[in-house]
């Protein structure tokens, strides 16, 4: 029975960090219960099959449309949704017969739908039910005289999404952070099993592993991200968010930096941060067969033994046996009973310390003081560093709220709502030569590929995995609609089948979402008696004429080149990277603290937009393999830049509470390089006029000698220091030779000498 426990845990855990918090699962149980009870409660009415098609496609719409983190504001959206989807409804009624007019107000409400996205997710929610609803008239040929059954059809699917999304399967703010850490601890587990794969790989398998390593670190990483943007809404207070937002960002950094050392143990000698991060990189020095043996089976027992506090990172825990495991782990930080090893694996068992104190601050953070009773003096002096950011995060929060005011977020949806309108209008009459009567979904199509898209490449390749996943789905249509012939309630529940598949690989694969919504859509022609071969081939050719209508409105009307936002995003990468690097730097030199977390949450952010922006650029279908090459480089060094930067954030938030760590005033002129070198390649991407060459000239631990000769010892807090600001300064100069920026005469003599060698 313990062993089928463990084997469910261990496959509950792996789902979650797959799913984290959860969020697919719950929106496709969401969206299929909405539609399940809103079909049986319109059935024991006897409502017509054309009805039951129109309940389950607005419940689908009412469930899915609202995306408001709030409880509150998610009733308010669900309330003004109902007069909106009458108000579709009735004029889809009125319109269905004129031709003209009908198409007309069909682009003006596809105008309005995309503007309203301005005004927040209240407003994309109610655009978006304004134009699905009008779809669904379009579906089902909806008629006037029909309109007081179809007002009872639309009430019951609004009450049955609001049931079950408040009562069957509710979603409050904490519920889904509660979730998110679930599923961080999950992958954070995945990280560490993977590390400890990495100890025992061959040669001919650490490629494999690498792989898993890589994937591994940026699931932990979104993870982070996710809970980072649940935390405001999720917390009891400013203080409580902060402090959680604190323990994620120092267990996600003390992780990804076991790795690196790890690999820097692997390697004869010092192995590039950049295979972290580069997708098929291999391993840029040949690794050893194994770890010294003595060493590596230490290090084996206490990754294990890293991994045991992971997974039984749960409030219901007690005992002696992991206080003990812990307070072992935790003495590494202090040299107490460091095993014996080279320089590269007592830096190991030291990072393997520093993960220890981020998962004991992570426990703290999320279920208060515990096991206090077994501490050893180590865990104690880690328990008071602890209480004392506790104290400085609470005072930092308490100002911000008497200070900051915060203003909705304006983005600009004019250009977007100006394109889909054109290029709905170009589908319209595109649509109207291929069917009088389906012509609609070439306009759908056209409507998708710009949701959630800003640049003329992503439109491309929207439209592009729209076209395959339907082509595909059509097959599937095909088979499904033969399979079910004239039963109906079969045919619901494939339909419910494929709901849930939509939404639950939506995030994943735009094309696998386009193939379950057209076998769903295979399934409704089936019920409504409409269903052919010729209809799901028309489907096809309707998708690609929306898809290239989308593309043409792109390119003609107010385009956004790809290049032009990768830019505009590189440029905020590398504005939030100097601000977190001058302001760590300025603080590990003594000046005042500053909220470095949340300068280290932009840049995620930040980087993140930047890899959304450049998946036009790195896709398969891109016809220019150089620039994916350096569009992929410049990503991978940019994530290497803002893993260190968040290290010595991460390093610069101990100095106020922390006895180990002293600022060092020598240290602004290092910073003052790095954050000089950033400025010249960002006025370079803003096509500004600078002066000044990129220069990295001596080390930075040369340039911190003033005449005191001190030994730095690889583990301490100091050496960690130098070595993220080194690496910081080579990633940047590593930067200006893809992107065009002049270097040092030295420097371009050094690169030449290295690409020569």
């Amino acid at each position: 029975m313990a062993a089928a426990r463990r084997t469910a845990k261990g496959v509950w855990d792996r789902f979650s960090a797959s799913d984290p918090g959860l969020l697919r699962l719950m929106a496709g149980l969401r969206t299929v219960g909405a539609i399940l009870l809103a079909l049986a409660v319109l059935a024991s009415f006897g409502t017509s099959v054309n009805h039951l098609v129109a309940g389950a496609m607005t419940a689908m719409v009412a469930t899915f449309a609202i995306q408001e983190k709030e409880v509150r504001g998610q009733a308010i959206t669900l309330l003004l949704g109902v007069p909106v989807a009458l108000a579709a409804i009735s004029l889809g009624s009125l319109l269905n017969s004129r031709v003209i007019a009908g198409d007309v107000f069909f682009v003006l409400l596809i105008f309005g739908a995309v503007y309203s996205r301005r005004f927040g997710d209240r407003g994309t929610a109610l655009g978006l039910i304004g134009f699905q609803v009008y779809f669904v008239s379009l579906f089902v040929s909806a008629e006037v005289s029909a309109l007081p059954g179809l007002f009872l059809t639309l009430a019951v699917a609004f009450a049955c999404s609001a049931i079950v999304r408040f009562a069957v399967v509710p979603e409050t703010p904490e519920r889904t952070l509660r979730r998110l850490r679930e599923a961080f601890r999950a992958r954070l587990a995945q990280l560490v099993a993977h590390q400890i794969a990495l100890l025992d790989a061959g040669a001919d398998d650490v490629d494999a592993v690498l792989d898993d390593l890589r994937r591994s670190t940026a699931r932990l990483h979104e993870a982070a991200l996710m809970i980072q943007g649940r935390l405001e809404e999720g917390t009891r207070d400013a203080a409580a968010a902060a402090l959680l937002q604190r323990r994620v960002a120092d267990a996600e950094i003390a992780a990804e930096r076991l790795g690196v050392l790890l690999l820097n143990a692997r390697s004869a000698e010092r192995v590039d941060t950049l295979t972290l991060h580069l997708p098929n990189a291999s391993a840029p020095m040949p690794p050893r067969a194994r770890i010294a043996e003595d060493a590596g089976t230490a290090l084996r027992r206490d990754l294990a033994a890293l991994h045991l506090l992971v997974v039984r990172l749960v409030p219901d825990d007690r005992g002696t046996a992991l206080p003990y495991v812990r307070n072992r782990l935790l003495g590494y930080r202090e040299e107490k009973g460091l095993p014996k090893g080279s320089p590269a694996l007592q830096d190991c068992f030291r990072a393997v310390g520093e993960a220890a104190r981020a998962i004991l601050g992570l426990r703290l953070a999320v279920d208060g003081a515990q096991d206090e009773e077994y501490d050893t003096p180590e865990a104690a002096r880690s328990r008071e560093e602890f209480a004392a950011e506790e104290i400085s995060i609470a005072g930092e929060a308490a100002e911000a709220e008497e200070e900051d005011e915060r203003t909705g977020l304006r983005r600009p949806t004019t250009r977007a709502a100006v394109q889909v309108a054109v290029g709905s209008a170009l589908a319209i009459v595109g649509g109207e030569f291929l069917s009088t009567q389906r012509w609609y979904w070439a306009v759908l199509t056209c409507w998708v590929v710009f949701l959630n898209t800003a640049s003329t490449g992503e439109i491309v390749v929207k439209g592009y995995r729209r076209l395959v996943g339907t082509v595909l789905g059509v097959v599937a249509g095909v088979a499904l609609a033969g399979a079910v012939g004239n039963h109906t309630w079969i045919a619901f529940g494939l339909v419910l089948l494929c709901v849930f598949g939509m939404f639950f690989t939506a995030p994943l694969s735009y094309a696998m979402m386009s193939f379950f919504v057209t076998a769903m859509l295979g399934l409704l022609y089936t019920l409504l008696n409409t269903y052919s071969l010729d209809v799901l081939v028309l489907r096809v050719e309707e998708t690609a004429l929306g898809a290239a209508c989308g593309i043409i409105a792109a390119v003609l009307v107010l385009p956004v080149r790809t290049s032009h936002r990768t830019d505009e995003e590189l440029g905020t990468v590398l504005a939030r990277l100097r601000d977190v690097v001058s302001a760590a730097v300025a603080q590990l030199s003594g000046g005042p603290p500053v909220d470095l977390v949340d300068l280290a949450r932009d840049l995620d952010t930040a980087l993140d937009d930047l890899r959304s922006s450049t998946k036009p650029l790195t896709h398969p279908i891109a016809p220019l393999r150089a620039r994916r090459q350096t569009a992929r480089y410049v990503v991978a060094l940019l994530e290497t830049c803002a893993y260190h930067a968040r290290s010595l954030a991460a390093t610069a938030e101990l100095v106020p509470s922390s006895k180990s760590v002293a600022a060092d005033a020598r240290l602004a002129l290092a910073g003052r390089r790095i954050t000089h070198n950033i400025d010249l390649i960002a006025a370079h991407v803003r096509e500004e006029e600078s002066d000044g060459t990129i220069e990295s000239g001596a080390s930075i631990a040369a340039m911190l000698d003033s005449g005191r000769h001190e030994v730095l010892r690889t583990g301490s807090v100091a050496f960690r220091v130098l070595r993220h600001l080194q690496r910081l300064d080579e990633g940047i100069v590593g930067l200006a030779r893809p992107l065009g920026v002049p270097l040092a005469a030295r420097e371009e003599k050094a690169a030449g000498a290295a690409k020569g060698a």
